[in-house]
């Protein structure tokens, strides 16, 4: 359409943002506590408080569709063909359907070669059988007589009598969304079956049906529309290409990508998406935890998991050989002479000797597998269990908390919305935070240097969020139970608001960095040499921001007492010595 309303109403905090993270940088400081001097109540007075969130709000490139849009939109493209081409609206619907509902291919094609396009969709200039003033006339289906007022006849002319038409019809739609392309019953036929035909003969329930077909493929065969993904949704999306980002968020909440339509996964891409939710699902972890974690009888060669500290085994029934775990030999053969229940010396000698060296090489090999897997599988996992309990919070904070606070402490609900902002945030970075646990798994372990930036900006990133986590769930509980105002109040609306800004703004650079590929960090590991010779650089450690952040982890606190000595990169957050003129970690300058 050349103008469409924007059916998103860019206040309504009820649905997540679908790009939180694009455009340019806001102006976030680091220190929270001198970012907030003026007085609470002037900051977030409701007029500064809506331009505020106007101003953060990017611009969509998609648009929401009720039934009703889809609807008015279908009826307009209809219209707009039928009366550029002069022809009638099933004739316009039938092209329409046959051009995968596109106006201006039909145009294209109309214009180009008007009978070829004719003969293709089946639309007759005239009828291939005159019948003239003929009283009765013989059904092409069933070849019995009957009156002409109970004939029916497409385009074509050719006649058939009410009750094949129904049966005929009926089976088409039975058949699924192929019925929207009917032909005449007659096979040597194809002119085509118009909505004006089903309207006439068909029943209610398949009237109802073929309606819901030809809605239905206004969005599916349109290849700028979609269905919203989400189980129950029946909103569609249009979507407008060429911003790079594929992230939309549907009214009904649920945020996916337009690309692949999985959920919503920025900054990680479709291609790492796929592999990570393949691999959950595969058996191969399954192998590799047998592997790791069991032997095979060598008897029966099923696989066995030692789950006592005694070496001797048995198998189970029918099987019921005894053997040593160790070398996997008879237990017969064992007793105190081989080192006892704990212990065998035969494995020992065969082992010096390299004759277990491939077995055990593989089993360690899937065990380290499997453990970095696990590692970062769990962390993807919890940091999803959080959002689901964060979009909970989110819930109930709008649809009770707030009202209830706006009482206790004597303020309107617009002043309020600081908190609703705090969660949508919580909620949003939990999404981001979950997927750079995939992008950390596929990232290649040779490449040090960009291991250790990503590391550095997750756990940054990480540490900024579980505060504000803490501040926005712990911190808000004593004014809920409050039996009147608090003058405390003030000072939590400027801390979580601050933690709100701090927070956003260690999760654009993550993005940021991210979607760029790590691109900043010297390919020549120097970013991780600096990096390790830093004074604000704290010991390597294995925190569940990363997998190991090495020494690139910076304390919050140290960066915002330490301001006359340090500055912040834009590019990376990394607090420099006051001396550098370019960032010791993305080699960024200073600005």
């Amino acid at each position: 359409m050349d103008s469409e309303e924007d059916m998103h109403d860019a206040n309504d905090l009820e649905s997540l943002d679908d790009d939180y993270y694009s455009g340019g940088t806001e102006d976030a400081a680091l220190n929270y506590y001198s970012d907030y001097d003026d007085d609470a109540d002037d900051y977030f007075d409701e007029a500064d408080d809506s331009e505020r969130l106007e101003s953060r709000r990017p611009e969509q490139n998609f648009t929401i569709l009720k039934e009703s849009d889809i609807q008015q939109r279908q009826e307009e493209d209809i219209t707009r063909v039928a009366t550029v081409l002069s022809i009638s609206r099933v004739d316009a619907s039938i092209l329409l359907r046959h051009y995968n509902w596109s106006v201006s291919k039909v145009h294209d094609a109309w214009f180009a070669d008007e009978d070829r396009v004719r003969k293709a969709v089946g639309l007759l200039d005239k009828p291939i059988i005159e019948h003239a003033d003929a009283r009765e006339l013989t059904c092409g289906i069933c070849f019995e007589n009957h009156p002409r007022a109970k004939i029916e006849m497409a385009s074509c002319g050719h006649p058939f009598c009410l009750s094949c038409w129904e049966g005929y019809i009926s089976t088409s739609i039975s058949d699924g969304p192929g019925c929207l392309m009917l032909r005449c019953p007659d096979p040597a036929c194809g002119a085509a079956v118009g909505q004006d035909m089903i309207n006439r003969v068909a029943y209610d329930e398949d009237k109802q049906k073929y309606s819901r077909y030809l809605l239905r493929s206004y969005i599916e065969d349109n290849k700028k529309s979609k269905w919203c993904p989400a189980p129950g949704c029946e909103y569609a999306v249009t979507f407008d290409a060429g911003s790079g980002n594929y992230d939309v968020s549907c009214l009904c909440s649920y945020c996916f990508c337009w690309n692949c339509t999985e959920e919503a996964h920025r900054p990680v891409d479709c291609g790492t998406v796929s592999k990570w939710i393949l691999k959950n699902s595969a058996e191969s972890e399954n192998m590799n935890w047998i592997l790791a974690n069991s032997k095979p009888c060598p008897k029966c060669k099923r696989p066995i998991e030692k789950n006592q500290g005694c070496m001797h085994m048995t198998c189970t029934p029918p099987c019921k050989f005894e053997f040593c775990w160790l070398c996997l030999g008879a237990w017969s053969d064992h007793g105190e002479r081989t080192g006892g229940f704990y212990a065998c010396n035969r494995y020992e000698a065969a082992k010096q000797e390299g004759v277990y060296d491939d077995a055990e090489r593989r089993r360690e090999m899937a065990k380290n597998s499997l453990e970095r897997y696990t590692h970062y599988y769990e962390r993807w996992a919890s940091n999803q269990s959080s959002r689901q309990k964060a979009l909970a919070d989110l819930h109930q904070m709008q649809t009770v908390h707030i009202e209830r606070l706006s009482d206790i402490q004597c303020q309107p609900e617009s002043q309020l919305k600081f908190i609703t902002e705090a969660w949508l945030q919580i909620v949003e970075c939990r999404r981001v935070l979950k997927w750079t646990y995939a992008y950390g798994f596929y990232l290649p372990e040779h490449e040090h240097a960009k291991k250790q930036f990503f590391e550095y900006l997750q756990g940054e990133a990480e540490s900024g969020l579980e505060r504000l986590h803490q501040c926005a769930e712990k911190e808000l509980q004593p004014f809920l139970n409050a039996d009147g105002p608090s003058k405390e109040f003030n000072d939590f609306r400027t801390k979580l608001a601050g933690l709100t800004s701090v927070t956003k703004n260690y999760f654009e650079n993550l993005v940021r960095a991210l979607e760029n590929g790590l691109a900043d960090v010297d390919t020549n590991g120097a970013a991780s040499s600096k990096a390790t010779s830093s004074k604000g650089a704290s010991p390597s450690s294995k925190g569940k921001g990363g997998r190991g952040r090495g020494n690139f982890r910076i304390s919050m606190s140290s960066r915002m007492t330490d301001d006359n000595s340090h500055w912040s990169c834009d590019q990376c957050t990394y607090a420099n010595v006051r001396s550098a003129t370019v960032c010791q970690i993305c080699n960024q300058p200073r600005r």
